[in-house]
C-alpha cells in the first residue's frame, strides 16, 4: 500500500429501513493529533462473528480479542478532507457474515489514490452484527437512563443490534438471498445518493455526532465517474446494483457469490464487469453464472488469483500467522500481501479504463488480462460449454 494518509468517517442515520450507515474513506490533511480507529468497533462485532460461526460468544470473545483486538486501521479518524481534483467514487459491499470495517485494506489503498469510498454496512441480516437507532418510547424516556451505548448518539435514542440470521431448518434458501441481494443493492444506492446530497452541500444528519465537517466535501467529488465494488455476497450485490442504477459506470466483483442473483436480471446490466477470482473459491456452477453475463459489445473480464482462497481479501488474511490463517482458512498459499497489491492494482487499471480517470493505473492494463506469473487469465474452473 502507498503511504498517504486517508481519513475514515461513519455515517448513520435514525431508521434501519430509510437511514444509511457506512464508513467513509478519502484523502485527508495531516493530522498529528487525530486518532486511527478500532479495527473491530466493539464487543458486539466479535458476539456477531460469534453467532455467524456457530462458536460459543464467550469463549470467541476471548479469542477474538487475543487476535485482533489489539489492532487498529491504518487511517486517521475525523481528519480534514483534503485534494486537489474532484474524487471519483466508490460503493463498497462487504460478503456474508461481514460488516463495514473488514475490509481496510481495499478501501484505504482506492482512498489513498484519490477515490472516496463508502464502505456500506448492509442492514439485511447478512452482516454478522450491525445496529441502528430509534427513538425512546414514551416509558422509556420516564425510566431510569439506559445504560450507555456503545458509540455517541442523542439521548433521545435507543441503540439496537441485528446479528446474522440464518437459515431456518427446512427453509429454502434462494428466496431469501435473493430478498437480501435487492436491499443491499437499494442500500448501495441510497449511499450513493447520500453522497450526492453531501457533495450538493445538503445539510447531513448524522446520528453518530462526531466533529468532522461535512461542508469541507461539497462540490468534492466526480459524480460521472462512480463504481460499485463488493466481495463475494457483495460481488453479487454490484451485479444486482449496476442493474439498479445507472449511476454506477462499472463494477468490480470479488470472488462473486453468484447463488442470490436472479439470472433474469444478467440482460439488463449493461456497465462493464471485473470478475476478480480466488483459486480455492470457485466452482463450475458459479463460473458458468459469471459466464452468462458475457457480452461482445461490453467488456466483462476474469482472472483468478493464484494460491488464493476465499479470505484472501478481507483484512483477516494480514492478521493471523501463517498456521492460525490456514487452519481458519483465512490465508492461502500465496502471500497475502502480495495476492491484495495484485487485486488492488487490477481493480485501478479496470477503474481508469472504465471510469475514464487520467492516472498512471495503465500501467497495470496487463494484469486485466491476467499477465503475471500469480494470475491466471480466466478461471482454473473446468466449464462445459452445455452449462453456459
Amino acid at each position: 500500500m502507498i503511504e498517504l494518509e486517508y481519513h475514515i468517517q461513519l455515517d448513520f442515520y435514525l431508521s434501519c429501513q430509510q437511514g444509511t450507515f457506512f464508513r467513509l474513506y478519502y484523502p485527508c490533511q495531516e493530522s498529528e493529533s487525530a486518532e486511527k480507529p478500532d479495527w473491530i468497533p466493539c464487543r458486539e462485532y466479535f458476539n456477531g462473528l460469534a453467532d455467524f460461526m456457530k462458536i460459543n460468544r464467550s469463549l470467541s470473545e476471548k479469542i477474538f480479542n487475543y487476535l485482533f483486538g489489539s489492532f487498529k486501521i491504518p487511517a486517521y479518524l475525523d481528519a480534514p478532507f483534503k485534494t486537489n481534483e474532484k474524487c471519483p467514487v466508490v460503493i463498497f459491499s462487504h460478503g456474508l457474515g461481514a460488516f463495514r470495517t473488514l475490509y481496510s485494506a481495499i478501501c484505504a489503498e482506492l482512498a489513498s489514490q484519490g477515490f472516496i469510498v463508502a464502505s456500506v454496512e448492509h442492514r439485511d441480516e447478512s452482516a454478522s452484527a450491525t445496529y441502528y437507532f430509534r427513538e425512546k418510547c414514551e416509558s422509556e424516556r420516564r425510566d431510569e437512563p439506559l445504560p450507555k451505548t456503545s458509540v455517541s448518539a442523542p439521548d433521545n435514542l435507543v441503540e439496537e443490534w441485528m446479528y446474522y440470521r440464518a437459515l431456518q431448518h427446512g427453509e429454502s434458501e434462494f428466496p431469501l438471498r435473493n430478498k437480501q441481494v435487492k436491499q443491499r443493492a437499494d442500500e448501495c444506492i441510497r449511499a450513493l445518493d447520500k453522497l450526492i446530497e453531501i457533495n450538493s452541500g445538503i445539510s447531513v444528519q448524522n446520528v453518530l455526532q462526531t466533529q468532522f465537517d461535512w461542508t469541507t466535501l461539497e462540490n468534492s467529488m466526480d459524480l460521472c465517474r462512480i463504481a460499485v465494488i463488493g466481495h463475494s455476497f457483495g460481488g453479487a450485490t454490484v451485479i444486482e446494483a449496476l442493474c439498479k442504477e445507472v449511476k454506477f459506470k462499472c463494477g468490480v466483483a470479488l470472488d462473486a457469490w453468484m447463488f442470490p442473483i436472479d439470472e433474469e436480471i444478467f440482460p439488463r446490466v449493461k456497465q462493464p464487469i471485473f470478475f476478480i477470482n480466488s483459486e480455492k473459491f470457485q466452482w463450475a456452477g458459479n463460473i458458468s453464472r459469471m459466464k452468462k453475463l458475457e457480452s461482445a459489445l461490453i467488456q466483462r473480464k476474469m482472472i483468478t488469483i493464484r494460491g488464493t482462497v476465499h479470505q484472501s481479501f478481507p483484512d483477516f488474511t494480514f492478521l493471523t500467522g501463517n498456521w492460525i490463517g490456514k487452519l481458519m482458512k483465512l490465508k492461502g498459499d500465496i502471500d497475502p500481501e502480495i495476492a491484495m497489491d495484485l487485486s488492488n492494482k487490477a481493480t485501478l487499471a479496470f477503474l481508469q479504463r472504465h471510469l475514464g480517470l487520467e492516472k498512471d493505473f495503465n500501467q497495470w492494463d496487463p494484469l486485466i488480462d491476467g499477465k503475471d506469473d500469480n494470475l491466471i487469465p480466466g478461471t482454473n474452473v473446468t466449464v462445459l460449454q452445455s452449462a453456459i
